[in-house]
């Protein structure tokens, strides 16, 4: 017991925001390393060792996951366009906004080159050794999105900011004590659900990525493992997309709930009643043992 002391005291880091950031880190990183091993594996399967929709689940498996591991340190953001909105919504301060980030989206490289190492036969197998974003064999899209070639730029904004709107008007209600709050041991779950939704019904023009670390981290990784400037010049310079339209989903969503939903909920949190029936019994039995001595009992009401 001693020496676990020990260790806990050399190891464990005292500066908080420090704390915080290693936390996204990890988070990041299980979220990126399940989804975009699932996108690897049924891309270079060519479909035979699963489908889109074990993408979809992996990346959902991945958000629980990450929001277990981290949450009680950060809350688990994992996403920019999570920390924008709470630092509007004034949960988090603004000078932690920077920080958060820039680990998310190095969590999400580093989720990302570990991918590229475990699956490098496989994609040298299936691109035949060239690694280009176009074509029948290509193989960028294992790690960052891209839009399909029907897609407008409109389109694709708005496809990006109503996914990640969609996301922060869905989870804010989930820990508020004054609306139906989820049990607290099943948020993680619950958002997961969400994430599964969202990628489920709004991935088909440019592969929900509803999280700018979760794009830019891997298509940094795809920048320097080989694949080149294209993946950022590629379909007219598209890379930028998926970095703005989820921050400005997110703030949008948020400010949705807010006027909407927030700002009508009662004062205070309503009594529940198993609550109320418990207190009673308290005051009644309390009552009974109390001796009069001349004081007038008055009817409690509740």
């Amino acid at each position: 017991h001693l020496a676990v002391m020990l260790k806990r005291r050399v190891f464990r880091v005292r500066n908080a925001l420090l704390r915080e950031c290693m936390a996204e880190f990890l988070g990041t990183f299980v979220l990126v390393l399940f989804g975009c091993s699932a996108a690897a594996q049924v891309k270079t399967s060519r479909e035979t060792k699963g489908q889109f929709l074990s993408i979809n689940m992996s990346f959902s498996v991945g958000v629980m996951s990450a929001m277990y591991l981290t949450k009680g340190i950060t809350g688990a953001h994992l996403n920019p366009a999570v920390t924008l909105s709470f630092c509007v919504l004034g949960q988090v301060p603004w000078k932690r906004m920077l920080p958060y980030w820039l680990f998310q989206v190095l969590g999400a490289y580093v989720a990302s080159a570990l991918v590229y190492m475990v699956y490098f036969d496989a994609i040298m197998e299936f691109s035949g050794g060239i690694l280009t974003v176009y074509g029948p064999n290509e193989t960028a899209s294992i790690f960052a999105t891209y839009p399909s070639e029907y897609v407008t730029l409109g389109t694709s904004f708005l496809d990006q900011v109503v996914g990640t709107g969609m996301l922060m008007l869905c989870i804010l209600s989930l820990d508020e004590k004054r609306n139906t709050p989820a049990p607290h041991e099943l948020i993680p779950v619950i958002v997961a659900v969400v994430v599964l939704g969202i990628s489920m019904s709004m991935s088909g023009n440019c592969g929900a990525a509803i999280n700018p670390a979760r794009d830019l981290g891997p298509r940094l990784l795809t920048l320097t493992a080989g694949w080149g400037s294209e993946v950022f010049t590629c379909y007219n310079y598209w890379f930028w997309v998926p970095l703005v339209a989820p921050l400005v989903g997110g703030v949008s969503g948020s400010l949705i709930y807010l006027i909407f939903i927030h700002w009508h909920l009662p004062d205070s949190v309503p009594p529940k009643e198993t609550d109320t029936s418990s207190n009673a019994s308290d005051v009644i039995k309390q009552a009974a043992n109390t001796p009069l001595m001349g004081i007038e009992l008055k009817t409690a009401s509740f």
